[in-house]
């Protein structure tokens, strides 16, 4: 079972530990902040993820007493992978949010999990999962695109529900499969385009006033309208018009939850997503099939692309490669 080395991104020399941070031999220091390495700086593009994952820290997480096992579900959905086979593999996990990925890998499996947030959420995964296997578990605030990882240095590499939300698709999938060993393998997630229709919803036509406005007051905004707005679309539905909840500025409930939840729990995964959608910087859709060309323009063979299932009835769009 080997570490995977820790560098910096900027000048690929090795960084080394102390008390208070990291630092390589230039003397270059990135500071520990509440227990994360902070490699990026700390406020950038991605500041709504933080805030979100932060105040619904625990909204997404796995709970077997609850008997909550979406995460698991979709991430073996996903990646097909074994659990026994990930033993003392090195794993890259790029965008972890407040952990529920993380989670699923550090209870599961007995890999060795290297995990990048570009934005706070870090703080809210180092929260519920460093306890869990410590030795195991190395956690980083680093962008996609200047993660602290020399290249060819990952048995598995996976980036689930964040491509979209990068300011380049195309790179951002370059940034992945660069990390991946050659015969590792790589596995994303996305917001698939499924036709012309796509972008014709509440979402894209609202992004571009909501985005810019100050994510509290969004937030609030959501908080204070979504009953009302989730008994319109479970109305619509009822009475056969459910298609027309396209254009209702609330994420698609009947499509996006398990069917395991409280109400309790659907309100506030209802105002979790909303958010999601309508507060990032950037959100860009893909055909599965471009993701595809990207996969083998930067030197991974596709193994599969097209929609996984999981749970009851729920899908999620996915490309698969082996780095050659």
């Amino acid at each position: 079972m080997k570490n995977v080395s820790i560098i910096n991104p900027k000048n690929n020399s090795l960084l080394t530990y102390t008390k208070k941070g990291l630092v390589d031999v230039f003397g270059n220091f990135f500071p520990i902040v509440k227990g994360v390495p902070r490699i990026s700086e700390l406020e950038n593009y991605t500041k709504n993820f933080g805030m979100q994952w932060n105040k619904f820290d625990k909204t997404q997480l796995d709970n077997e007493i609850e008997g909550l096992d979406l995460s698991t579900l979709r991430f073996f959905a996903a990646t097909d992978w074994d659990k026994e086979d990930l033993l003392g593999k090195s794993i890259l996990e790029v965008g972890s949010g407040a952990g529920r990925f993380s989670k699923v890998i550090l209870e599961k499996t007995k890999g060795l999990l290297y995990s990048v947030d570009y934005s706070n959420a870090v703080t809210a995964n180092y929260k519920n999962n460093n306890k869990i296997a410590p030795d195991r578990f190395f956690l980083f605030q680093a962008s996609i695109y200047e993660m602290p990882f020399p290249d060819n240095s990952f048995d598995k590499v996976f980036c689930f529900g964040v491509l979209q939300h990068t300011p380049d698709f195309d790179e951002s999938v370059k940034a992945l499969v660069s990390k991946a060993k050659p015969g590792g393998e790589i596995v994303v997630d996305f917001y698939p385009i499924k036709g012309w229709w796509t972008k014709i919803n509440a979402k894209y036509i609202l992004r571009p006033i909501t985005k810019k406005m100050s994510h509290e007051y969004l937030l609030n905004l959501i908080e204070k309208n979504v009953d009302w707005l989730m008994g319109v679309h479970y109305l619509l539905h009822r009475i056969g018009l459910g298609f027309m909840t396209r254009f209702l500025p609330i994420c698609n409930i009947t499509e996006s939850f398990p069917k395991s939840l409280t109400k309790e729990q659907v309100r506030e995964w209802t105002i979790l997503d909303t958010f999601d959608q309508y507060s990032p910087e950037h959100d860009n859709p893909q055909r599965i099939a471009d993701v595809t060309k990207m996969f083998e323009l930067y030197g991974a063979k596709v193994t599969f692309s097209g929609f996984k299932h999981y749970g009851n009835g729920m899908t999620v769009s996915v490309v698969k490669g082996i780095k050659k």
